[in-house]
């Protein structure tokens, strides 16, 4: 496997795409899919643009779907949620079609949504998306995408990213190739930070956006490891179903 990390879907090759690109954007858009789909939505419909996502979503019964959008941290004017995972709950949820729009992630889904296979990371399913790429023999080559904040780096989405290259890494059953310096920068920033996540994402700017906003109870929860088993894999473009592995 040749694995890759990049801070930034601005920093993907334009040239060509992966076998498989793992989105992450833990700060949270990658934790609210995954936690959306566990707590049985039928599926989560990721879009870049919240006109399109109005208008696609008029097409569905409306007592089957809910639309979530983010802007700056905040909820969006006319969506029923925003993009906090734990506004979602079983009963909300379940059977329902999530159409989701955020400031950060959906537009790193949209940047790689051609690859054969597109899954989306979050801490909480961090053990899950590793099983499932060393489980199955098409991984070839994986890039690890970070969404970052509005073109600019993150700290805690690189953090994820090294927390899923060091698992990677310490498998005995698939060789990996390191193919960028940003794997290794990765992995050393979360090996420092490992045991310290919630601190580090106080730290991180985006993290101090949403205390601003009075969501530190978002940043424990997506802060916490390995707590689901379910996986977001792109069924058709830019939506995504629940693969549990």
């Amino acid at each position: 496997m040749k694995l890759s990390v990049y801070h930034t879907p601005e920093l993907t090759p334009s040239e060509f795409l992966p076998d498989t690109a793992v989105v992450i954007d833990v700060l949270r858009a990658t934790t609210t899919i995954a936690t959306a789909l566990d707590v049985g939505a039928e599926a989560v419909a990721a879009y870049r643009s919240i006109d399109n996502l109005m208008q696609d979503s008029q097409d569905w019964p409306e007592t089957l779907r809910l639309r979530a959008g983010e802007r700056g941290g905040s909820k969006v004017e006319g969506c029923d949620l925003g993009n906090s995972p734990l506004e979602f709950s079983p009963e909300q949820m379940k059977n329902k079609r999530l159409f989701i729009s955020t400031t950060n992630g959906t537009r790193a889904i949209e940047s790689v949504t051609k690859a054969s296979t597109v899954l989306t990371s979050a801490f909480i399913n961090r053990k899950a998306t590793v099983d499932y790429l060393l489980e199955k023999d098409n991984h070839q080559s994986v890039w690890l995408v970070g969404s970052g904040w509005e073109g600019g780096y993150s700290l805690e989405d690189t953090a994820l990213a090294g927390a899923l290259a060091k698992l990677l890494l310490e498998n005995t059953k698939v060789p990996i190739t390191i193919e960028n310096d940003e794997v290794i920068a990765a992995v050393a920033l979360y090996s420092q930070w490992e045991d310290r996540l919630l601190d580090l994402f106080y730290q991180a700017s985006h993290g101090k956006r949403l205390l601003g906003l009075g969501c530190q109870k978002d940043l424990e929860y997506c802060s916490s490891l390995d707590i689901i088993d379910t996986l977001p894999i792109q069924k058709e473009k830019g939506v995504f179903v629940k693969l549990d592995v």
